[in-house]
């Protein structure tokens, strides 16, 4: 039976939090065609694993475990609004990382590398670049996108807050028709 998982970091500073919401908020009552992440559900991915066997989920908790004595805590700055693929041509609006996007960048390269390393083939393998940020809605068509780039012109380079990075979490995705639902298996405590 396999674990369908991945790995990330939630915002710690409630305040922040509370801003990225009101901002989804905002966002939603524009008459896009979007689907809004669910408050409960707004995360920063650091690898999605996909599903994944009992023996590569243990090998994961092993290596999460290890952070606890090699990665410092660090703070990341979240500031602006993008798309991807395209402010154009959106599919996913996401808010960005500015200050600790290097920490963010380091600690993926950590994961690859010993995914890597401990031959964890049924990871999934992440085609794309990483860039870290944080999903605020799908684009379901782009019904009504002039809306959008007014919203992004307002927050392109808005700041949200600084938030702390003080745990690392490997998380369950239980698919519903409804939308996911993301469960804690497994919190490491940066030191």
């Amino acid at each position: 039976m396999s674990i369908r998982c991945f790995i990330a970091i939630e915002i710690e500073n409630d305040e922040v939090l509370r801003e990225i919401i009101k901002v989804k908020e905002e966002l939603s009552i524009r008459g896009l065609d979007i689907k809004p992440v669910e408050d409960e559900n707004i995360h920063l991915t650091l690898r999605f694993l996909g599903g994944i066997s009992q023996n590569s989920f243990e090998v994961v908790k092993e290596m999460l475990s290890s952070f606890s004595q090699t990665i410092n805590r660090f703070e990341i700055e979240i500031r602006g609004l993008g798309a991807f693929p395209s402010i154009v041509n959106p599919r996913v609006i996401w808010v960005g990382i500015g200050k600790g996007v290097e920490e963010l960048y380091q600690i993926r390269k950590i994961i690859d590398h010993e995914i890597s390393k401990n031959k964890l083939y049924d990871i999934h393998k992440d085609e794309q670049e990483f860039h870290p940020h944080i999903t605020l809605a799908r684009v379901k068509s782009l019904r009504n996108i002039e809306s959008f780039y007014d919203f992004y012109k307002h927050y392109n380079d808005y700041l949200f807050g600084v938030s702390s990075v003080t745990k690392i979490k490997l998380k369950q995705s239980i698919l519903r028709p409804q939308g996911p639902i993301y469960r804690d298996v497994f919190i490491v405590s940066l030191r």
